[in-house]
């Protein structure tokens, strides 16, 4: 059963820098499609990236288009998200998800699509 773990989030000023890692334990991560989400308080939860489980196809939200960047390590069993140029609206609970039923190419920001989610981890982007 794949279980997965986010580590990494923090408290960061304005266009600073983060890199969250989502191990996984339990199956091979690269047989899943696996995407981001973040909550923010008092508003719902938002896909905001995605990697295909052949690594070749990524998708993003606009808010974080140009600024986020997921990627799979293979070797690590594990999905990172850079995220520059934080904004104070970046602050939110981020949880990275599997897709067990994800084809090779598939992407995809709709929550409903994913089986499996980790515990999440706080990102706070404040001065």
């Amino acid at each position: 059963q794949l279980k997965l773990v986010e580590s990494g989030g923090g408290l960061v000023q304005p266009g600073g820098s983060l890199t969250l890692s989502c191990v996984a334990s339990g199956a091979t991560l690269e047989y899943y499609g696996v995407g981001w989400f973040r909550r923010a308080p008092g508003k719902e939860r938002e896909g905001i990236a995605s990697v295909s489980t052949s690594g070749d196809h990524t998708e993003y939200a606009d808010s974080v288009k140009g600024r986020f960047t997921i990627s799979r390590d293979r070797v690590r069993n594990a999905v990172y998200m850079q995220m520059n140029a934080l904004k104070p609206e970046d602050t939110a609970v981020y949880y990275c998800a599997g897709d067990r039923d994800s084809s090779w190419w598939d992407v995809t920001l709709n929550a409903n699509a994913y089986d499996i989610w980790g515990q999440g981890t706080q990102v706070t982007v404040s001065s």
